[in-house]
């Protein structure tokens, strides 16, 4: 597809966070009339406001009514903004184009796009798939739902480059033209009800993904999961497969011991686990839809394998900090909903302090804390989900559960003071952060400054 002309259009970009700056400058540069629109009260004297207004933005802070949409022939809602809204709700209703960033993204680029979505796994996929690509010698840029906006990275690559995009739900549901080379589904659980309301819209949102795919691109599938299994009838892609759990007919699978190839009938050992940093079944899940993606995309199995054994993982997820007296501190911040953590318990074989709680999503408890009563030794709780994570823990069967408030140094000198080998200290909280932290990644860097302090 051709790179869009945007001159003469009047854009109206609503949300001024990362994707909604990175579209207002792409749009911008592409000839058109550009409204980025926040409902806070921002100073544009300060950065980046001065950058957007020189490049042509306008900028209307502290105010969002229906007047925006006067003149406007496209509307691009940041993720974190639900179609419900009343103004995007108005948009559709008039039958104005309503584009996410990502959507900008695609019509501003010619490079092949590789997308990753999922509920858990996506990051550390994204990461290892685009490391994958880079080593390969091809133009790459990572982006989406983790760093920079995808249409400031993605803008006027040519088509020999690629995008390894993660893509989240908010982001897909108001895609049109994406169409990726290869694209993956990791699985589908529980989150973000509050906004698709059922899991079956979430999982159609996700599906979005593989919409504009034909013959003769590549759709990668957890087999694992029965939802995402059950997406294949509707694929126009190339299917391919991938599991833990047994041998698949064409993709990749995990034997016990080994990441296997499974192309044309023919089988070739990517790795063995043990040749892995990353551990956990979870993981090599990610390291197979990983592989599967590179492989469709031309990459050779030497680089692939080689990136594989060398990578190291990804900051917050199952991260291991530091070792004290033989005892192993992890820090597992991204886990920001009970499917994460129980990824994470389930890495483990038994023995751990856990530190669990922050701002309560209000998800189901009974299945974390029954794997956690057969993992953990001792619970520390922290945040506002205390009292509702002890209650389930005690129901649950665990015996020892300690609070530590709204203290994470607190919950670390419990931990430390109680923590011998062959026991290990895992931060998976299985919440957000907002009661205590601004976001996930503060919450882990400020777990790991406790412990690299001792």
């Amino acid at each position: 597809m051709s790179i869009m002309d945007f001159t003469g259009k009047h854009i109206l970009v609503l949300g001024a966070g990362i994707s909604g700056q990175a579209a207002s400058l792409a749009l911008a540069r592409h000839g058109g009339s550009v409204v980025l629109n926040d409902k806070k009260n921002i100073d544009t004297s300060e950065k980046p406001w001065p950058e957007l207004a020189a490049a042509g933005v306008q900028l209307v802070f502290g105010s969002q009514d229906m007047g925006l949409l006067e003149g406007v022939d496209i509307v691009v809602p940041s993720p974190v903004i639900s179609p419900e809204m009343p103004l995007v709700a108005e948009a559709l209703r008039r039958g104005l184009p309503v584009w996410s960033e990502v959507e900008v993204a695609c019509r501003l680029t010619n490079a092949e796009i590789l997308g990753v979505t999922g509920t858990n796994g996506k990051t550390t996929t994204t990461t290892l798939l685009g490391e994958m690509m880079k080593a390969s010698g091809r133009q790459t840029v990572v982006g989406g739902n983790i760093g920079a906006g995808l249409s400031e990275l993605a803008e006027d690559l040519p088509a020999t480059a690629v995008v390894v995009a993660e893509l989240s739900s908010f982001q897909l549901e108001l895609t049109q033209t994406l169409k990726p080379k290869a694209a993956v589904i990791l699985n589908i659980t529980p989150d973000h009800l509050d906004r698709h309301h059922t899991m079956e819209a979430y999982a159609a949102a996700k599906e979005r993904i593989f919409r504009n795919q034909d013959s003769h691109d590549f759709a990668a599938l957890n087999y694992d999961d029965a939802r995402v299994r059950a997406m294949a009838d509707r694929m126009k892609g190339h299917i391919l497969w991938f599991s833990t759990e047994r041998e698949v007919p064409e993709g990749a699978f995990y034997d016990g011991t080994s990441l296997i190839l499974r192309l044309h009938g023919a089988d070739t050992v990517i790795c063995r686990d043990r040749d892995l940093h990353l551990f956990g079944r979870h993981n090599i899940q990610n390291c197979l839809a990983a592989s599967l993606l590179a492989h469709a995309a031309g990459v050779s199995l030497d680089v692939i394998r080689k990136v594989l054994m060398s990578f190291k993982g990804v900051e917050h997820r199952l991260e291991k900090v530091r070792v004290i007296h033989g005892v192993t501190y992890y820090n597992d911040s991204k886990g920001t909903n009970t499917d994460a953590s129980i990824k994470a318990l389930e890495a483990f074989s038994g023995h751990l302090i856990l530190i669990a709680g922050g701002y309560d999503k209000m998800t189901p408890l009974d299945e974390f804390m029954a794997l956690a009563a057969k993992k953990v030794d001792t619970l520390i709780l922290i945040g506002n989900a205390a009292d509702r994570f002890e209650e389930a823990a005690k129901k649950a069967g665990i015996t020892d559960i300690r609070r530590a408030g709204y203290s994470m140094e607190q919950a670390i000198m419990m931990a430390r003071k109680i923590a011998k080998a062959p026991q290990a200290v895992l931060l998976s909280p299985a919440c957000s952060s907002y009661d205590m932290y601004d976001n996930y990644e503060q919450r882990g860097r400020v777990f790991k400054g406790i412990v690299n302090a001792i």
